[in-house]
């Protein structure tokens, strides 16, 4: 890949998450402070990503892989997406309008980070050499915006809405310039069993696997109250720059994505997972109590995001990697995507929303009561799964030969 094509790809994934990062962190105080949304109205708001990243993989599986070249259709959603954007930040106000405006432009953007990967692929010789630096520039781009919209107060209005919409255009248009994607199932036949992985629904069968997945079901769950609630809880705490801080949960991230490999040789996948869970539950349980000296403990609740997320998502993505068979990897983890990312987030976006609004009084809310329920959960799942949770001989034989 040369040297042009990579800049290419690096700023169609900075855009990207710009983009993603420009509305979402932020969307949850601005529906609360400003458009005096009710807990219950703010959960169902962010439902619409995990419905629209359930559905998803059915557009760009019997869509976008079958019909169109990938760079054209993420450029059309792109647009489409500016136009809804737009809309939610000038013109929506009502709880019900904005969820469905909101689902439309979700069910736009979710599909393109199928999208912009395919792009990347299709130019690439080597992925896992190439591919982990150019993903790495998507964090920068969520990193920019998140520090831009914290340092400049605006986490409460509808500026950040106007980005979105402003770079979701800008990336549309943009999108016509990168290098040519066709589609890579023409002619092939895809059911909606492949997509969502009903083969690979077998694998729980066995009973360690469905110990995984019921736990990551459930710690799924626990994630989406710090993912739609985090941003407003910091804001009601008065911790200065509140969008700009969160950052550094995304910071935390690469930096420990990029030194996964020494924890699965020091750890193994089982403690790792632990870890990963217990980590969410350590995450509430600082959240519950005192920020401490400048605000110290609630930085360090925003700083291990690194052992939140890679040691729970990206850990379990690689364990369904190891234990599925080579002919169902693809629909494995489509599997635990939709486990994961679908249902576990999507129960978790109506069960936080309930609770934030069942402990808000006069737009007062008791905010380490809302804590308390993830944190119960995560800590519970992640000792049980401790508890009950080994990995197999043949999975521990392919760490080995991997090593080798």
């Amino acid at each position: 890949m040369n040297g042009t094509t990579k800049v290419k790809l690096s700023a169609m994934m900075f855009l990207e998450f710009f983009i993603w990062g420009a509305w979402c962190v932020t969307l949850g105080t601005y529906l609360i402070t400003t458009l005096k949304f009710s807990g219950g109205q703010v959960g169902n708001t962010f439902l619409t990503m995990a419905i629209a990243s359930v559905i998803s993989p059915i557009f760009v599986g019997m869509v976008a892989d079958k019909f169109f070249p990938a760079q054209y259709l993420m450029g059309i959603l792109h647009i489409a997406g500016a136009v809804l954007m737009f809309l939610l930040a000038n013109m929506v106000k009502s709880p019900t309008v904005f969820f469905w405006v909101l689902l439309g432009y979700t069910l736009c953007y979710m599909p393109t980070l199928s999208l912009a990967n395919a792009v990347c692929f299709n130019q690439m010789k080597d992925t896992e050499k190439e591919f982990p630096l150019i993903r790495a520039i998507g964090v920068l781009g969520w990193i920019v915006v998140g520090l831009f919209l914290g340092f400049a107060k605006i986490e409460n209005t509808n500026i950040p809405l106007y980005i979105a919409a402003g770079a979701s255009l800008l990336m549309g248009l943009y999108c016509f310039a990168l290098p040519h994607t066709p589609p890579k199932g023409a002619g092939k036949k895809v059911s909606l069993g492949d997509i969502f992985g009903v083969e690979a629904w077998g694998l729980m069968k066995d009973w360690y696997f469905l110990v995984f997945v019921v736990a990551s079901l459930l710690v799924s769950m626990t994630t989406s109250f710090y993912i739609n609630l985090s941003n407003p809880f910091f804001n009601a705490g008065n911790l200065p720059f509140p969008a700009a801080m969160m950052t550094g949960g995304q910071i935390s991230e690469a930096v420990l994505t990029a030194l996964l490999a020494f924890f699965f040789a020091k750890l193994g996948i089982k403690w790792m997972l632990t870890i990963g869970m217990l980590s969410w539950a350590l995450r509430y349980a600082i959240l519950m109590g005192d920020p401490g000296p400048s605000y110290s403990l609630w930085v360090l609740a925003i700083i291990i995001h690194g052992f939140c997320y890679g040691f729970f998502f990206t850990a379990g993505q690689v364990y369904v990697g190891k234990v599925a068979p080579q002919s169902i990897q693809a629909s494995a983890q489509g599997m635990i995507a939709l486990i994961t990312f679908g249902l576990g987030q999507g129960a978790g976006s109506i069960i936080s929303g309930r609770i934030l609004e069942h402990y808000t009084v006069a737009d007062v809310t008791e905010w380490k009561y809302v804590w308390l329920v993830p944190m119960v959960v995560s800590l519970v799942v992640g000792v049980l799964f401790a508890l009950m949770f080994k990995v197999k001989p043949a999975v521990v034989d392919a760490e080995a030969a991997e090593k080798a």
